[in-house]
């Protein structure tokens, strides 16, 4: 994928560490960046839309997109599979929008290195104990599935030291203002601000070399 004035990022937690809210927190506050709508086999839960919050798809259909070369990163987690299409992702980038990719590692590995400049950020809990508390809290699944929820995470922290920027999410507002801070700065490079500002650039460095 070509340099793009958008930034990409990469987003991934063990279920249960509070990423989703993180990034409705900081979509709410910022209507020039979006999160990715995943195409995915799973069925919808109460309240999700289609194309909306995930593409639902048949896994014939699945396979189907993954012949065609559609997905820039696909992976099957808890049975169902899930993927991001690169030509969606490329759209919002060269609009100038700062796109959020919630994927696992899989998904990180398959992405980096076909995507210059992508920063990944790895979202932690304070603590075992407390990631198995809010798994509870929620009230949605069974004992089995919290268990299976608790050995993958243990599968995905593993993978903690690939990523760009760690967050550790016990206060939720800190962890917030941490978030914007690295999306934020992101945006302040050298690269991406004369890809945005080439006519500034060109006129002060014109200025500056009389």
């Amino acid at each position: 994928m070509q340099h793009l004035p958008g930034n990409l990022f990469i987003l991934s937690a063990p279920s249960g560490a509070g990423k989703s809210s993180l990034i409705n927190a900081l979509l709410a506050q910022h209507t020039d960046m979006q999160l990715s709508v995943s195409h995915t086999t799973r069925a919808p839960r109460p309240g999700e839309t289609d194309g909306v919050h995930y593409h639902f798809v048949s896994v014939e259909q699945f396979k189907q997109l993954i012949a065609e070369g559609v997905f820039l990163e696909w992976a099957e987690v808890f049975g169902n599979f899930y993927g991001t299409s690169r030509h969606a992702i490329e759209m919002e980038l060269a609009k100038g929008r700062d796109v959020f990719l919630d994927i696992d590692w899989q998904g990180a590995q398959q992405i980096r290195p076909q995507v210059p400049g992508v920063l990944s950020v790895f979202i932690l809990p304070p603590s075992v104990a407390e990631l198995e508390k809010r798994l509870n809290n929620r009230g949605t699944d069974s004992a089995e599935i919290i268990a299976k929820r608790m050995a993958q995470a243990q599968s995905e922290i593993s993978h903690v030291t690939e990523y760009d920027y760690v967050l550790i999410n016990d206060d939720f507002q800190q962890c917030l203002q941490q978030f914007a801070a690295v999306v934020l700065s992101q945006r302040l490079t050298l690269a991406k601000q004369q890809q945005k500002q080439p006519a500034l650039f060109a006129s002060l460095l014109a200025t500056s070399a009389k």
